[in-house]
């Protein structure tokens, strides 16, 4: 007996070393054959894409700013400057060599990284390099290093330097047929452009330039330094509206600064205050409009107005000290300005109120019933209060009334019923969707959320059940509308479409601390500004742990979910959660009691969905999503699901007169008491209380 236990002793101790440190399986040779000085490039891979870096969206730093500031701290480079949002300190390796002595002249040009605060990834805005903390981390040499560190952090850096080289993206330069604009240039291109009450001073200001050929102006994005990085255009579209582009289309790390004229004689005082106060804009209407303005303050032009504002733009904005938030005066454009205050630091945020007596500067400018400095004069900041009162309340309400189609959401284009039912998709809000085994949750949930993606949603997906790839396919497959396999020849076109998209998937498969999957939900909500995540599916991601198998699962559950509801709150943002109902008999229908877990799902859900699939206990039994709970509006009912095995979606097919859909096929489920008995749209009107 005493030599069996010391053999399985012996074997459990064997069998520890040969783990990898990630948790099992076997390692590569390659692992123990780098050298020292490639293993910094070997173990973590970089990237010059400033809006994907390597596997930044799923493994958000853990580093704390204590930590960060004590590292900077202790190495030969000094203090550093803690911003609102950054970290600024001396680049460690674009102007310095390790080792080499430090001489006290003055400070080289660009020659500052920024840290972010918050997810830890630093831009230097010598090569707006975007990367890791861990990057540049152990360049932060020490003063008590050895001579042996010093030779390896040689080698680091040249590699590090090639490296950026080589993968150095393309610089956006403006249009080579454009000219810079004159006082008197700029008369005309505000006549071409019919820009009403614009003065040229201000297209003079912002630098901008025209192209006589192709009637488009181009105002140039510059960076921290000054330096042209993209541009935004403007011309005249077919309708006769003005149209605006942003070049690069996405993570463009540049902004548009315009000095409003001051108010008054110009003094010190009135000069630091126009250095000091920021007034950000979403379009360069709206910028020009703002140079007619007497404000001490400078007017900002966000890239990419409400669709995301990259971390690489907030260097750009550090030395202002009250940045006040004039948005389109609509829901989106209010909860677009709440969610980039908390990127920016509330405590110096200020927000126009979006009302109809409050609107944009253009349009006030044009309307010129009411003063910009009047609106700008009621800008209030929005922080967390712990008690308030109606009278703060009072414009918000105000709002809620006057854009109650906003407020409602964003409308589905492939689900009509889903309209009539839940009014509309909104942030903040928890929905719950549950159904039997195999009958179509994932395939139903990625034909939704797609539908959402397309009109600007941007979406992050969960699969914990299926691979990323399995899911991208569906996903194409449902945006063509018909199997590429079969047209290969278009994958390319398709596939460009595709990646235009907003939609990011993790990289997790299978169980997954609840801890580690909030981190990177939460890292990917304050970098990409994602607005849907989607969990898919609740039970695969808990898995089942030899250390927690005391716990209780129900708790275990309950405790997840309670993580999703206080982010979906915190953060608005609209969190989905596909569950496995508990086992029942088939021939009953499932209900809100159905779900898997204790009653916490169905309690702090604002929306349950139900797909209820009666094909194989009926012989006329059909599919049809019930809507079983609906905290926004109360209303309940049910929307048939008709598979359309080509395109892999469930969407609804527009009627024709004659009573048949698109492909000619009559349409089922129309009426009550036809096949299966199921109406297409049969809403249950229920008390709000």
């Amino acid at each position: 007996m005493f030599v069996k236990r010391l053999i399985l002793s012996y074997t459990k101790a064997v069998h520890r070393l040969n783990r990898t440190p990630n948790g099992g399986g076997s390692k590569n040779a390659s692992d123990y054959e780098v050298p020292p000085a490639c293993s910094f490039l070997t173990r973590r891979p970089y990237s010059l894409d400033a809006g994907n870096p390597h596997d930044d969206g799923q493994k958000p730093v853990t580093v704390s700013l204590y930590q960060m500031k004590k590292i900077i701290k202790s190495s030969s480079v000094g203090e550093s400057v803690e911003g609102a949002t950054c970290l600024q300190t001396f680049c460690p390796v674009c102007h310095t060599v390790p080792g080499a002595t430090v001489t006290s002249g003055p400070e080289p040009a660009g020659a500052r990284i920024y840290v972010n605060k918050t997810t830890g990834n630093f831009t230097c805005s010598s090569c707006q390099y975007l990367g890791r903390w861990d990057h540049i981390e152990k360049f932060f040499l020490p003063y008590n290093r050895s001579a042996k560190t010093v030779q390896e952090l040689r080698k680091q850096r040249d590699a590090f330097l090639e490296l950026k080289k080589e993968q150095t993206g393309p610089v956006h330069t403006l249009p080579g047929d454009s000219v810079a604009l004159d006082v008197e240039g700029a008369k005309e291109v505000i006549r071409s452009l019919q820009l009403e009450n614009i003065v040229p001073e201000a297209l003079v200001n912002i630098r901008a330039h025209w192209s006589e050929g192709r009637k488009e102006l181009s105002i140039p994005l510059v960076d921290v330094e000054e330096r042209t990085i993209g541009y935004k255009t403007l011309h005249v579209g077919p309708d006769g509206e003005i149209c605006e582009r942003t070049v690069p289309e996405a993570n463009a790390s540049g902004l548009i600064y315009l000095r409003c004229p001051s108010s008054g004689p110009s003094t010190k005082v009135k000069d630091q205050q126009s250095q000091t106060n920021a007034i950000l804009v979403l379009n360069v209407l709206d910028l020009l409009a703002l140079g007619n303005v007497k404000q001490n303050a400078t007017a900002v032009c966000l890239p990419h107005g409400l669709k995301n504002l990259p971390q690489q733009c907030l260097p750009g904005l550090e030395r202002f000290q009250r940045l006040t938030m004039w948005f389109n005066y609509d829901t989106a454009g209010w909860d677009t300005a709440r969610n980039y205050a908390k990127k920016l630091d509330e405590r110096r945020c200020l927000f126009v109120r979006p009302t109809d007596q409050h609107p944009t500067p253009y349009k006030a400018l044009l309307e010129g019933t009411i003063e910009p400095r009047t609106i700008l004069a009621k800008a209030q900041p929005i922080l967390h209060q712990s008690i308030t009162t109606f009278r703060s309340l009072r414009q918000d309400v105000l709002s809620d009334l006057q854009n109650i189609d906003k407020v409602q959401g964003v409308k589905w284009k492939r689900y009509p019923t889903m309209n009539k039912l839940l009014k509309g998709h909104r942030k903040g809000e928890l929905t719950v969707l549950t159904g039997p085994t195999g009958c179509g949750k994932t395939t139903f949930m990625s034909d939704y959320s797609l539908d959402l993606a397309q009109q600007g949603v941007s979406t992050l997906w969960g699969s914990f059940e299926i691979r990323n790839t399995r899911l991208a396919v569906t996903l194409l497959r449902q945006m063509v509308g018909r199997p590429l396999d079969e047209h290969l020849a278009e994958f390319e076109q398709w596939a460009d479409a595709f990646e235009r998209l907003p939609i990011y998937f993790m990289t997790f498969h299978g169980q997954q601390p609840i801890k580690l999957v909030m981190d990177a939900i939460e890292h990917a909500q304050y970098v990409h500004d994602i607005q849907h995540v989607i969990i898919d599916n609740l039970q695969f991601m808990m898995g089942v742990q030899d250390e927690t198998k005391h716990l209780d699962r129900y708790w275990k559950q309950d405790a997840i979910i309670a993580s999703f509801r206080t982010f979906a709150t915190k953060r608005n943002c609209h969190v989905t959660l596909v569950i496995h109902p508990r086992k029942e008999r088939d021939t009953d229908e499932l209900t809100t009691s159905s779900i898997f877990g204790g009653a916490k799902a169905s309690q702090e859900a604002d929306n349950v969905l139900i797909i209820q699939d009666k094909r194989l206990t009926s012989v006329r039994g059909k599919k049809y999503l019930q809507v079983a709970k609906n905290r926004f509006s109360g209303d309940l009912g049910i929307m048939p699901l008709d598979f359309d095995k080509a395109s892999l979606s469930y969407a609804q097919r527009k009627k024709k007169p004659d009573g048949t859909g698109d492909d000619g096929a009559p349409q089922t489920g129309q009426t009550e008491g036809s096949d299966g008995g199921i109406p297409a749209d049969r809403t249950i009107r229920r008390a709000l209380f």
